[in-house]
């Protein structure tokens, strides 16, 4: 036989081999809850951990409480080693994270996403199902033909998203001690943190609200925690959350707060208002785990899986192009200690992408969420709803009747106000709904309210919001010392006070955020802003003032124009764009109005010494004419 050949001849095995390992050819059932003690040995056996399975049998323990083991759990059970303890763990999380009854959605954002089936519980109940019925962008529907998405399909992506960033935190750094209620936690909480919206999403707490509770501070995240209350009892949810390894009422109390902030300190804040506190304010995860607070609604910094999902998904219904890049910040996110305290941080070199995510927030305002014809929209859909508040009666509970703006009192009656109700005062034939009739009539037919222009206070003032209210009987005093065919009353004009910033009102949201170096990944940085260009917004915070005359004949938008524009002289705001069309004869009269016919920005001060006199030398005339 040659050589070649006895290679290829199968060897008999020795007498003296170590024999293989026997693994166990048990059948294991899908749903893990169902194993006993044996099955779980199986699983045991199939990870590698066969050395344990005597302990498990000892403790009789079966798949039912699989998830509710912890680390420190394991350790007393006798599995020793810290590395094997956290890898049992993972295996067992994996058993929660890929269930096999998961359901798949096809996203228009996200693609084909799984969503966890006690996350479909949730989705499938009344409370859930009404965001179907409330539009994501209120009222610039009227303006953007495509933007008909709802809150629903907004919803669910936050809960997806959520799941992904946890998640992606989880398995880069597993020293974070993530478990399963932690990531269930979180993904319920983007789930669920527009459950409160009203009909036309912030219309109803921005402007309906404020009109018709004077006095009362509310708003929809408010709203979203009474409604997930509502939706967990009324659907009997406590034992499935439980069933799903969850422990109430810790947990039902960290998921508001992810939502609302810290349920006993809880302020009506804009996005990005800060909670400092010498003493953790959150009961539902201690300060090692603070960083899970920053996925959904970030208090801190404003860099939320909230707003990912609806800048993709706004700008794909609107048209407009999105510069920020979600899946990058997921791949580069990681958790780093800030003082004593940890928070989700980014790679140095994400910075700049960083500033785009803040500028297509800014882009969106301008462009979409405070477009003009959609502002007026939805300021006479708010003057309707006003007006037929009094005359629409909700049933709540035990038969109570509810109006809209006390409905807000009771979630069952709040569960049936959704935007439908602007078709039940537009078809309704009762006759104390006829004014209000008549003006969603004129949104129909494209009768709105005239736009007279837009102006903007100095760098260095403020309007506060106590003013609001005086600033459309400024607009009607403003009377302009060339002679009018028409008066104008405050009740004619709508001023509305825009706040344009990037989320933390005059303040540098980036200044909030931390980064970390390739070479030193555990180490939190900040980066100024002259680090990064000299490009950048100087200023983060603007106001911007739209004003509307509610009559529409030629005559009474002419004087209108006039009015604003006199108004616009006498607060020393900024020239309106059209300003010297409207009213060439008053705009001469203000020297820094001067249009330079030079390229720079700057204007000339000879220049403007000379139309100040030629200012004074029409006043003059026109006083002689007189």
């Amino acid at each position: 036989m040659s050589r070649s050949e006895s290679r290829k001849r199968p060897r008999s095995p020795s007498p003296a081999t170590t024999p293989q390992k026997r693994v166990s050819h048990v059948k294991l059932k899908s749903n893990y809850r169902d194993w006993d003690v044996e099955e779980v040995c199986c699983f045991l056996r199939v990870h590698g951990f066969e050395k344990f399975e005597q302990l498990f049998r000892d403790e009789k323990l079966s798949g039912i409480t699989l998830p509710y083991l912890t680390e420190s759990d394991l350790e007393q059970l006798g599995v020793s080693t810290l590395g094997e303890r956290l890898h049992l763990i993972s295996c067992i999380d994996a058993l929660w994270q890929n269930p096999i009854d998961v359901k798949v959605f096809n996203d228009p954002i996200h693609g084909h996403i799984e969503i966890h089936p006690l996350l479909v519980q949730i989705i499938d109940t009344p409370q859930f199902q009404r965001l179907r019925f409330i539009k994501q962008l209120g009222g610039t529907y009227f303006v953007y033909p495509g933007a008909s998405h709802n809150r629903f399909e907004h919803s669910i992506g936050v809960g997806y998203l959520a799941g992904q960033l946890v998640k992606a935190l989880s398995e880069r750094q597993p020293e974070l001690r993530i478990n399963h209620r932690d990531m269930l936690c979180v993904q319920i909480a983007g789930l669920c943190h527009d459950l409160g919206h009203g009909p036309f999403s912030h219309m109803f707490d921005g402007k309906f609200i404020p009109l018709t509770r004077e006095g009362m501070k509310w708003k929809h995240e408010d709203a979203s925690l009474k409604m997930f209350d509502h939706l967990i009892s009324s659907n009997g949810l406590e034992d499935v959350l439980q069933n799903h390894g969850l422990e109430l009422p810790v947990d039902l109390d960290f998921i508001k707060e992810q939502i609302r902030g810290p349920i006993m300190e809880a302020k009506s804040n804009g996005e990005g208002c800060s909670t400092r506190r010498s003493v953790w304010p959150y009961k539902g995860r201690t300060k090692e785990k603070g960083f899970l607070y920053e996925i959904v609604a970030n208090k801190r910094n404003g860099i939320d899986v909230d707003k990912w999902d609806y800048f993709a998904r706004d700008c794909h219904h609107l048209g407009i192009r999105n510069n920020f890049d979600f899946v990058r910040f997921l791949k580069f996110a990681r958790v780093c200690e800030v003082g004593k305290t940890k928070h989700i941080c980014t790679r140095d070199k994400e910075v700049g992408d960083l500033y785009n995510m803040f500028h297509t927030r800014n882009t969106l305002h301008r462009r979409a969420y405070q477009h003009r014809v959609s502002n007026i929209i939805e300021s006479m859909i708010t003057e309707a709803l006003v007006l037929a508040d009094p005359h629409i009666e909700i049933s709540g509970t035990d038969g109570k009747l509810y109006t809209m703006s006390t409905a807000i009192d009771d979630m069952v009656a709040y569960t049936k106000l959704t935007d439908d109700i602007f078709q039940q005062i537009l078809y309704s034939s009762k006759p104390e709904l006829q004014e209000a009739r008549k003006i969603l009539n004129n949104i129909i037919c494209r009768k709105l309210y005239k736009w007279i222009g837009q102006t903007q206070p100095e760098a260095q003032t403020k309007i506060l919001r106590e003013e609001f209210n005086e600033l459309k009987d400024e607009v009607a005093a403003a009377i302009p010392s060339t002679p009018l065919d028409v008066q104008l009353v405050p009740e004619d004009f709508i001023v509305n006070v825009v706040q344009m910033d990037y989320g933390m009102e005059a303040q540098n949201p980036i200044n909030k955020v931390r980064f970390y170096c390739k070479d030193n990944p555990n180490q939190a940085i900040k980066i100024r802003k002259d680090q990064v260009s000299q490009l950048l917004p100087e200023r983060f915070a603007e106001q911007l003032i739209q004003v509307y005359c509610k009559k529409t004949d030629e005559r009474s938008v002419e004087a209108a124009q006039k009015h604003f524009v006199q108004w616009c002289i006498n607060k020393n705001f900024t020239k309106p764009r059209d300003g010297d069309i409207v009213a060439p004869e008053l705009t001469p009269l203000k020297p820094d109005w001067n249009n330079s016919d030079s390229d720079s920005d700057v204007s000339d001060p000879k220049a403007e010494l000379q139309l100040y006199r030629n200012a004074n030398s029409y006043r003059s005339k026109v006083k002689l004419f007189k």
